[in-house]
């Protein structure tokens, strides 16, 4: 039987707080303080903050995107300092649709570490599920955590650009960004040749929870068959909810461009189609 991904407020306030570490992934794009702030006013008891810049990404540079995949290194120094081990159940919460909180997932699962759960709802569920907040910061002994990266779950721009035999492309982006229309982070407005288009934000409803798995299997098929899928986003985050939710359908093969958009534009070369085409 598949283990959902997903763990709900009432079953995280049933663990053993010894058999877990959570994690609050609160972030924005538009400004990089506010996830630290927003965990410092308050947070789920004994969990700690990481910072998409600075934990859940690597340093930028002049391609490979706005939010490059860190190093094995640089993953496996933070989450030891936070106790994780090989064992360790790792719980993932934000307060964005689950933006954040996929990333560390599927961060985890690249670097071979499968016992990761994301809390449903996010800290709203929480709350609205009677639990309180705490501002007291954790610590930890030193884990034993090393990570390991897995390139098959991963698709580089080479292969988008040698074609997409036997792939399906999925751009997560909101539908007037896929189309062109507008680009209010990256330079270039459009999408990659080929891919099709279904937005991360569709994929849950409005209390930040996601829809149920057959919604969310309907919205899959209506692309039509997924062949091999590779799925990007402006740099490799909000890509993570689409791929969250195809292994909530069991689709267990999806990849990560991580470098998404904001690295294929950066290539004046990269062609770059607009409107509704894929």
């Amino acid at each position: 039987m598949m283990t959902s991904p997903l763990i709900t407020p009432a079953q995280l306030q049933q663990l053993d707080p010894t058999k877990r570490i959570i994690f609050d992934c609160r972030f924005s794009l538009a400004d990089a303080t506010l996830g630290r702030q927003q965990y410092q006013q308050g947070h789920i008891p004994g969990a700690f903050h990481l910072d998409m810049e600075k934990d859940l990404s690597g340093p930028k540079g002049q391609h490979g995107g706005r939010h490059p995949l860190p190093t094995p290194e640089q993953f496996s120094a933070t989450l030891r300092d936070c106790g994780v081990n090989a064992d360790t159940l790792v719980v993932a919460y934000d307060d964005n649709r689950m933006a954040g909180a996929a990333r560390l997932w599927w961060l985890l699962r690249y670097f071979g570490h499968d016992n990761v759960r994301v809390l449903d709802g996010g800290i709203k569920g929480w709350l609205a599920c009677g639990g309180e907040l705490s501002t007291a910061i954790p610590t930890s002994e030193s884990g034993r955590f090393l990570a390991k990266a897995n390139p098959h779950l991963t698709a580089t721009m080479a292969h988008l650009q040698q074609g997409l035999d036997n792939t399906t492309l999925i751009d997560a982006r909101e539908a007037p960004r896929y189309r062109g229309e507008q680009e209010p982070i990256d330079p270039v407005a459009g999408h990659i040749p080929g891919a099709l288009n279904l937005p991360w934000q569709q994929l849950t409803n409005s209390v930040g929870c996601f829809v149920s798995a057959e919604v969310q299997r309907q919205q899959w098929q209506s692309l039509g068959a997924l062949s091999n899928p590779v799925v990007y986003c402006g740099s490799g985050v909000t890509a993570c909810v689409d791929l969250l939710s195809l292994a909530m359908i069991g689709v267990d093969n999806a990849r990560l461009y991580s470098g998404s958009w904001s690295d294929w534009c950066s290539y004046p070369e990269n062609s770059i189609a607009t409107g509704d085409t894929p």
